[in-house]
């Protein structure tokens, strides 16, 4: 890890890795009949599977340990690397820039998708975690609010830094959306410990932070992808190469805020007994109606990015095609249980997860070789 080229960019790559560790544990907790608790390992091979089921099962837990021990590798590499560079003046400069300083935020929604890694594959395979599940909200609690106070402080001073000095709107991208997508992970975290857990008072408190970032985080969702779309619309032609993949970023915005209103629905209904009924259905519905036509969108705007480009080259700003993919199948598989539980929503979704699979290894061996200089006929940019 050379400090002097390092980017926080990178821990894109643990952050779809630990995306990817989840998406089998998401797509089984909604399309596997389990009961009300989450599922966990001896939950699903009670079920007497066998044959191609039994395979298939098989597979989705070996992406489970896979991806985990990826996710937990790569963050513990990148994370030795950046307090190197956070010494460096590159630290500073990058702070100072409105435009590119939404890149110290990726390192805060890889640690945020830990939890989520904890929650979902760890448990399902640790019978200590699952069997004593309620007594880890306490530390887990504890935990997010402190990681609450670091993002939220985090957030103001970038947003002091953006007002004060200005920039040239012309030049923003999509990856300005860092922004928002970092408050949505810490808010589908919280409302996911607000929904889960048994103490009252831990539920509410989890709750009630959670409409902080969480309206904050759509706030700036809502205003960025204003002013997105009008600076787009004032140039011409597509972004340079380089900002293409953060088309796509829009997409696990969505999943988030959704699937944090979904959390804040089932907070609702288990500590203070309010009947939602189709408020589920409406929020899972429209949040994934949406992501349908944009990802349709985005690929065929990107089309002669990846006729061209993609395959070429590398730079790091690759690595966010991963949670786009991602968000897509978590989501859907929430829509698969709550608004259409079809087997062909569930075909698309499997596929999607290989493609995504695949599209990772890809990023990953291209990033290898141009960080180990074994670039071959590739241009790269890391």
């Amino acid at each position: 890890m050379n400090s002097k080229n390092f980017t926080p960019l990178v821990f894109l790559a643990s952050l779809g890795a630990g995306g990817i560790a989840v998406m089998p544990f998401v797509l089984m907790q909604y399309t596997v009949e389990h009961g009300a608790e989450l599922i966990t390992r001896s939950h699903l091979w009670s079920l007497g599977l066998s044959g191609i089921s039994a395979a298939y099962y098989y597979s989705l837990e070996a992406i489970m340990i896979l991806f985990t021990f990826i996710h937990l590798a790569l963050t513990v590499w990148f994370a030795a690397g950046l307090f190197t560079w956070m010494r460096t003046d590159s630290f500073r400069e990058l702070i100072m820039d409105p435009l590119k300083n939404a890149a110290i935020l990726a390192p805060l929604i890889s640690l945020l998708m830990t939890m989520n890694v904890m929650i979902g594959p760890l448990r399902y395979f640790l019978p200590v975690m699952s069997d004593n599940f309620q007594s880890l909200f306490l530390p887990a609690m504890i935990f997010w609010s402190l990681v609450f106070l670091v993002v939220m402080v985090t957030e103001i001073k970038l947003l002091e830094i953006s007002f004060s000095k200005g920039f040239d709107i012309t030049q923003i991208n999509f990856g300005w959306l860092l922004h928002p997508f970092l408050l949505g992970m810490l808010t589908v975290v919280g409302t996911g410990i607000a929904a889960m857990a048994s103490d009252h008072a831990i539920a509410n408190t989890a709750a009630f932070l959670s409409l902080i970032s969480g309206s904050m985080g759509v706030f700036l969702l809502l205003v960025k992808m204003v002013i997105l779309f009008k600076s787009h619309f004032q140039l011409q032609g597509l972004p340079e190469k380089h900002f293409l993949p953060s088309f796509l970023i829009v997409i696990p915005n969505i999943t988030l805020f959704g699937l944090s209103a979904f959390r804040f629905g089932h907070f609702l209904e288990h500590t203070h007994g309010f009947d939602l009924g189709a408020y589920f259905y409406m929020v899972v519905g429209v949040s994934f109606g949406f992501e349908i036509w944009y990802m349709l969108f985005g690929m065929v705007l990107l089309g002669d990015y990846f006729r061209k480009n993609h395959f070429r080259e590398f730079y790091v700003t690759q690595w966010g095609l991963i949670c786009p993919l991602v968000a897509f199948v978590v989501l859907g598989a929430f829509a698969y249980d709550v608004v259409l539980s079809s087997f062909v929503v569930y075909i698309v979704l499997a596929l999607m997860m290989a493609v995504t699979i695949v599209v990772y290894f890809e990023l990953l061996s291209k990033h290898i070789r141009c960080s180990s200089s074994r670039k071959a006929n590739l241009s790269c940019e890391v």
